[in-house]
């Protein structure tokens, strides 16, 4: 036992009054509503106790803690009583918690910073946001994303990051919320750090957002790059969905950035070697190979030799024999067809291509298979204003001229003695196998009249015929192989006959039989030209003849005189 001296009992109590002195003033100096910090002192499975400094420790529920804490870690309370039953300071971990969460946001939206929270529900104009702690924001359709917000049933508990628009309106608290102005800050943020780290020619990550006529828009993260319909593939693209689809996640080339523009343009194209490099060591002008239609057009025919390698039939190309209008006649998209190469140029990435070339051309020997003079007997197949085109075999058209019908008709009209897929005999007169024409004739199956009529009645040769027609300008009379020739009207007149024009052109009619001279024969031109006064002319020279060869008497006889004594007329018309 120990004994104290009484200025030792005086001392201990001194210290005990001091002691209590001190508390009471630190008690003094705090208010019942404070926020002060507390250090975590020891935990139960109900309960957390944290010293704040004073006699006792305060006591707060484990539920007030999100996550356990850890001994000494430091807690926000609010001091609710400094003293309450038994003695123990009674504090508040959750208002502690509000008032930081207010003080929070205060800052932020001093500060521009972004705050969490969750669509909660629709209300007319926009969404009811949880912000936590019982706090309640608002956040306008129009401000709760970058895009159109069409369904919002879409959007409802989804957490997400906001700026605070307004705290306060009129003195009343309201809190206006923009998850817009947060996501499109944080885009601008990715986009710049994009800008500055991706290189031309790096591989990148997104996911396919959108189509248009000329490719496809990618999500890079909150921005688009685009992906052209001629970088998807180094073949001929017609449907950008063909090769990507909306929402697939994708790698692409980076092949063109633009800072400024803010434009990126992205491929699938270049993960593989440009085939055009290495087109030389697969082909040569003359080589055939095979490929596939992949698109007609008015002019020819695309075929692929290879991905990335695409030539063009033209339509002059696509047959030896066949007039072709459009590809489809010969070839349809998805044909595989053997073609040659006709020429390149690796620098525009062309290719001329022939299928034509591929067969044996029937031109090469049509001289062996219809040598001129060779006769035939074929199909009319077209009658135009000039002639005909018969057919003498598939794809191959002789021309039949409307001059070569006839020797001796003028044929105006074609159609008037020929019909289609009527069969006539003909005779081939002339190969061009360098322009692939052909032509035959109906004529030529008999002799030229003119020739003969030539031949038989020489310049200056009496010729019998019948008047067809009378003109102003003279008279026609059709000779010997029906050939028609012609008395000018100044040929119709005997020597010495005074008779006006008009009444002796009224002398000849259709049909009237008569005789005269040969002037000119023209079978190159088909032009036969007669003479009466010629021919009267001649009679009356060998009369002459006849009388001064037999010693008549040499006083002037008239041509008149001498018709007379050979017991004829006179010739009046």
């Amino acid at each position: 036992m120990v004994v104290m001296t009484e200025k030792g009992q005086e001392s201990a109590a001194d210290i005990q009054s001091s002691l209590q002195e001190e508390y009471l003033k630190s008690l003094e100096e705090l208010e019942e509503g404070q926020l002060i910090d507390g250090t975590v002192v020891q935990m139960t499975s109900e309960h957390v106790f944290v010293d704040v400094g004073y006699k006792s420790e305060g006591k707060i529920p484990a539920e007030e803690f999100e996550t356990p804490p850890n001994l000494g870690d430091t807690v926000s309370v609010v001091l609710i009583r400094k003293e309450g039953k038994g003695g123990q300071v009674v504090v508040s971990k959750s208002k502690a918690d509000v008032r930081n969460f207010w003080k929070e946001l205060r800052n932020a939206h001093q500060e521009g910073l972004p705050v969490k929270g969750r669509f909660d529900k629709h209300i007319k104009g926009g969404f009811e946001v949880d912000m936590g702690h019982n706090v309640r924001g608002f956040c306008p359709f129009s401000k709760a994303d970058v895009v159109r917000v069409e369904n919002p049933e879409d959007y409802l508990n989804t957490e997400g990051q906001f700026l605070i628009d307004r705290l306060y309106s009129s003195n009343k608290l309201k809190i206006v919320l923009s998850r817009r102005g947060f996501l499109e800050q944080d885009i601008e943020k990715r986009k710049k750090e994009f800008f500055e780290s991706v290189q031309i020619g790096d591989t990148v990550e997104g996911c396919v957002k959108s189509f248009t006529s000329f490719g496809a828009f990618v999500d890079l993260g909150g921005f688009d790059g685009l992906l052209h319909i001629n970088d998807m593939s180094w073949g001929h693209v017609t449907r950008p969905k063909d090769y990507v689809k909306k929402g697939q996640e994708i790698s692409l080339k980076v092949i063109h950035l633009d800072p400024e523009e803010q434009k990126i343009n992205l491929s699938l194209k270049h993960f593989t070697p440009d085939p055009w490099l290495d087109f030389e060591n697969k082909y040569h002008v003359g080589d055939i190979v095979k490929g596939k239609v992949t698109k007609l057009t008015d002019f020819g025919a695309f075929v692929e030799l290879e991905e990335g390698v695409e030539g063009l039939v033209h339509v002059s190309e696509l047959s030896w024999v066949k007039r072709v209008n459009h590809p489809k006649e010969v070839v349809n998209v998805g044909d595989e067809v053997d073609v040659m190469i006709l020429s390149y140029d690796i620098m525009q990435g062309r290719v001329s291509l022939g299928i034509k070339q591929v067969l044996p051309n029937p031109w090469d020997d049509i001289g062996e298979r219809y040598p001129e003079g060779t006769r035939l007997k074929r199909k009319v197949v077209k009658i135009t204003n000039a002639g005909a085109f018969v057919q003498l075999e598939e794809g191959i058209d002789a021309f039949l001229h409307a001059d070569d019908l006839s020797w001796t008709k003028k044929i105006k009209n074609p159609g008037s003695v020929l019909k289609v897929d009527e069969e006539i005999e003909c005779v081939v007169t002339e190969l061009d196998p360098e322009n692939s024409r052909i032509r035959v004739g109906v004529k030529q199956l008999s002799e030229d009249p003119w020739e003969s009529l030539q031949k038989n009645y020489p310049k200056g040769s009496t010729i019998e015929g019948e008047v067809t027609s009378v003109t102003d300008f003279g008279v026609f009379v059709r000779v010997p192989g029906g050939i028609e020739g012609l008395i000018h009207k100044f040929n119709l007149r005997s020597p010495g006959d005074e008779t006006p024009e008009e009444e002796l052109l009224q002398k000849f009619k259709a049909g009237d039989q008569v005789t005269a001279s040969v002037l000119d024969v023209k079978p190159s031109a088909q032009k036969l030209s007669l003479s009466i006064r010629e021919y009267v002319k001649g009679v009356q020279k060998k009369e002459m003849s006849k009388y001064i060869h037999d010693d008549q008497d040499e006083s002037t006889v008239t041509f008149a005189d001498l018709l007379k004594e050979k017991g004829a007329e006179p010739f009046d018309s």
